[in-house]
């Protein structure tokens, strides 16, 4: 049969990130030998010809990483790929060394050579799980400090200046490799000087990553197990990886770094545990973040309003504000605080080639692209939804009771609803998992949040059909709107109770009315490393139609499809019924005029 080149350049752009040809074929549902025959056909073994054997497994291991849920199987692969790595490194270690011994000339007689071949040597022991007090400067020269981008150069720059280093605060685009930065950073810092290094994040699954990261680090760049949480090194020094809302987050001293602090609730007493941790003038405290909305407390830290209004009180002149252009290079302000903003147009005029500006711009609307790369605080005022009220709807998917993401059975047998956008020619699909309140009144728990791009219907259909043999799915919502009708028939097939939900001005408004309902009155919960689900929200605006209606928009047309995610969580939501006996605490109202 044939393929739309759609499937063909979908199937393309996962064989050259180093997925295999049998994920492809599942993910797909493309038969194995077409893949096959394709790879050879269109000769995509030659684009990845001129990577070297580490960076073509390190691709593997990032496409691995990223994966929720990993099976046994790629547990081992990640395993078996990180050895390989560290074998190739001290491969090329012996290399060298014997590259220098050449040069040097042969070995005085008793001697040992460089290369450490000589049977007279004895055999270095294997380093202890945690044993770092070996590692040198040189050795993260090599491994850290040689790979980094010009930004994160300039991050780096920033810690070792003593008139710079107490305290920076970054503004960033998503994924420009800030928490892989800050982790290393921190890594190195511990190893070389013992000093403490404390991690503060929005939720557990995301303190993890900077763990993940540092485990990582130590066993592919120099073969180190590093295990425990918190990690204790041998050289004394305690890396620290904590939730925000976790009430250990106080008693410790130590480098502070503060990850999507944009996104914390409650940012003002956060700030006074980090003050109270990094008291002492030797420690450091980094703040760095995608902005949000002006309304955030974090804001006025970053803006300096804080720091001039203390400065009113005393009847002192105002600090003077630096521009965006000293923003962008990096300035020490008036504050004492190290300000940077990195845009992805900074990021990749910096050498990061991970991005495709103007697929980007098709996936999102101009507000979405511009807060999220383009490093623009979101004026919240005009939002049907506000920051303040996203934010008691943060959590952490850890403490959900009865849900265990490993399990077969995540959710065991208790019910949950499915809400689903489907993917248009330049979005993502979204999806979602719900768990419906237990009893009336009671909250909704966002368990899980999928999306994919460049996928045909069947391959979407297949996502939600995967999701039934896990959980109890008692309602599933489906956009229809436009080419989303053919994914609702495809799910009809194996679930025919599907609800599909077709784009009106009323079908709209019920949908929206229901979710200020149900966010106004705090009655659902995600995980707060989901910053993606508050943005969508923020960036509802009611709006006219040509013919002068109310309605709801977020940059949204028939051929883009924007704040999926805040969209598909609303498919399910509408499953309650609109006038539930719930008092909501939102005070926005539709205006009738």
């Amino acid at each position: 049969m044939g393929y739309p080149i759609e499937v063909k350049e979908a199937a393309q752009r996962l064989y050259l990130k180093h997925y295999e040809v049998p994920e492809i074929a599942e993910q797909l549902n493309i038969p194995k030998r077409t893949l096959y025959h394709w790879v050879k056909q269109e000769k995509w073994d030659a684009m990845l010809s001129h990577e070297s054997a580490e960076t073509s497994i390190f691709r593997r291991l990032q496409v691995l990483a990223e994966r929720d849920n990993k099976s046994d199987r790629e547990l081992n692969e990640m395993d078996r790929l990180t050895g390989v790595l560290h074998d190739l490194q001290k491969l090329k270690e012996r290399q060298l060394a014997a590259a220098v011994q050449v040069k040097a000339g042969p070995p005085v007689e008793g001697g040992e050579s460089p290369g450490g071949d000589n049977q007279g040597k004895k055999k270095r022991k294997k380093p202890k799980r945690n044993q770092v007090s070996h590692l040198t400067q040189a050795d993260f020269d090599r491994e850290f400090r040689g790979k980094l981008y010009q930004y994160q150069r300039n991050w780096l720059e920033a810690k070792e200046n003593p008139l710079t280093r107490r305290i920076r605060f970054i503004l960033k685009s998503r994924q420009i490799g800030a928490t892989f930065y800050f982790a290393g950073e921190a890594f190195e810092d511990a190893c070389l000087t013992g000093d403490n290094q404390i991690f503060l994040s929005a939720s557990r699954a995301q303190a993890e990553i900077f763990r993940a990261y540092i485990v990582g680090f130590a066993r592919e760049w120099f073969g180190i197990e590093l295990a425990g949480n918190p990690i204790i090194l041998d050289n004394g020094a305690e890396l620290h990886f904590l939730s925000t809302n976790s009430s250990t987050s106080q008693g410790y001293h130590g480098h502070v770094y503060v990850d999507e602090c944009f996104w914390i609730r409650d940012f003002e007493k956060l700030n006074q545990v980090a003050g109270a941790i990094a008291t002492h003038k030797k420690w450091r405290k980094t703040y760095f973040s995608t902005p949000s909305a002006k309304s955030h407390q974090a804001y006025p830290m970053w803006s300096m309003d804080k720091f001039n209004e203390r400065r009113r009180r005393r009847n002192q002149a105002e600090a003077i504000l630096p521009t965006e252009k000293e923003l962008r290079a990096g300035i020490k302000c008036e504050d004492r605080t190290w300000r940077n903003i990195v845009t992805i147009d900074d990021a990749v005029s910096g050498g990061c080639d991970l991005f495709d500006i103007e697929e980007l711009k098709d996936e999102y609307s101009e507000e979405e692209f511009k807060q999220l790369f383009r490093c623009c605080f979101i004026d919240d005022h005009a939002s049907i939804f506000k920051l303040k009220e996203l934010q008691q709807c943060l959590a952490d998917v850890t403490d959900f009771k009865g849900f265990d993401p490993k399990a077969k059975r995540p959710y065991g047998s208790l019910p949950v609803w499915i809400g689903y956008d489907p993917s248009r020619t330049t979005d993502n699909a979204t999806c979602v998992v719900i768990a419906p309140p237990l009893e009336p009144g009671g909250k909704f728990k966002v368990l899980e949040k999928h999306s994919w791009r460049g996928v045909n219907f069947r391959f979407q259909a297949q996502q939600i059909k995967r999701l039934l043999e896990r959980y109890n799915v008692q309602y599933i919502g489906i956009d229809t709107t436009g080419i989303g009708y053919g994914v609702f028939e495809l799910v009809q097939e194996f679930y025919p109770r599907a609800k599909a939900i077709h784009y009106s001005i009323d079908s709209k408004t019920e949908l929206v009315m229901k979710a200020v309902e149900v966010v106004g009155g705090g009655r659902i919960e995600w995980d707060a490393s989901w910053s993606d689900i508050a943005t969508g929200f923020m960036t509802i605006r009611q709006t006219t139609t040509r013919g002068g209606q109310l309605t709801y928009a977020a940059g949204r047309t028939e051929k883009s499809g924007h704040a999926d995610a805040a969209w598909s969580i609303m498919h399910a939501l509408i499953n309650e019924p609109l006038n539930h006996d719930h008092r909501r605490k939102s005070t926005w109202s539709v205006d009738d005029d």
